[in-house]
């Protein structure tokens, strides 16, 4: 979201999360818990947020995202979707909209094999659809209670429909790896990378470094920092580089 040199009125409304779980945001990263850790066979996370200016500048943003995941013994599947848009005088500066679903199969305490499928609409970076399709293996490196990491690698396919014509389709590699640190009852720090690469064509790293602070019982506040490079973007996005700061308030039930 961009800084406002001047701001006359904000409006903000966030809502959202059924569980005190942390979720990272899935355009970035999608990796999920553990679902022998799960303490229960349903979480879900919903919240939404909007964001205005008007005087001598009129700005607007908007942005809804839903999570919800279904845990069994060894197995957990995710369903989720988001979208952002961002105005500046009455023209569209930015429109991403992204929805997928994710499998999950315990092999052991440590080891899992997971698949992952997800749609990517951003034409203002350069893609009219993005469709990401992967699939491997990955390990529970640390399961907590304070530190938990896991990392996951495998096979892919991607294809893309650019914004300013023309489609692709790729074979790709898929690498991530996600941290949490219980810093006290109420903090949590959160780190994932994700990469995606065409083996050296076409590289995408994502990025999300958050942290979370429960309120009270039933409220908590996520401040996010994230970014998304791309060595060759499109030529109707030039620029290699996106970042995003996020704030959201969350309430539990």
């Amino acid at each position: 979201m961009k800084a406002f040199n001047k701001l006359s009125a904000v409006l903000l409304l966030s809502a959202g999360a059924f569980c005190h779980q942390a979720f990272a945001d899935n355009a970035v990263f999608t990796s999920m818990d553990d679902p022998a850790t799960a303490k229960k066979p349903f979480e879900g996370s919903a919240s939404a947020g909007y964001l205005a200016q008007t005087g001598n500048t009129t700005s607007s943003s908007l942005s809804a995202s839903t999570n919800m995941t279904w845990y069994q013994t060894n197995t957990a599947l995710s369903l989720w979707g988001n979208a952002a848009n961002n105005s500046s005088n009455d023209e569209r500066s930015s429109e991403t909209y992204n929805i997928g679903g994710r499998s999950r199969y315990n092999l052991n305490s440590a080891d899992y094999l997971f698949g992952q499928a997800s749609w990517l609409s951003d034409r203002f970076n350069g893609y009219d659809s993005r469709d990401v399709l992967t699939a491997g293996y990955g390990r529970q490196i640390l399961s907590g209670p304070v530190h938990s990491l896991r990392a996951e690698f495998g096979p892919g396919v991607r294809y893309d429909d650019f914004h300013d014509g023309g489609h692709e389709t790729k074979a790709l590699g898929y690498g991530a790896v996600s941290y949490q640190w219980q810093l006290t009852d109420t903090t949590k720090f959160i780190q994932g990378v994700s990469v995606l690469s065409s083996f050296g064509e076409d590289t995408t790293l994502n990025s999300e470094t958050a942290l979370q602070v429960a309120i009270n019982a039933h409220f908590a506040l996520k401040l996010g920092y994230n970014v998304t490079w791309n060595n060759n973007p499109p030529e109707s996005a030039p620029d290699r580089t996106d970042t995003k700061t996020t704030i959201q308030l969350s309430y539990s039930m």
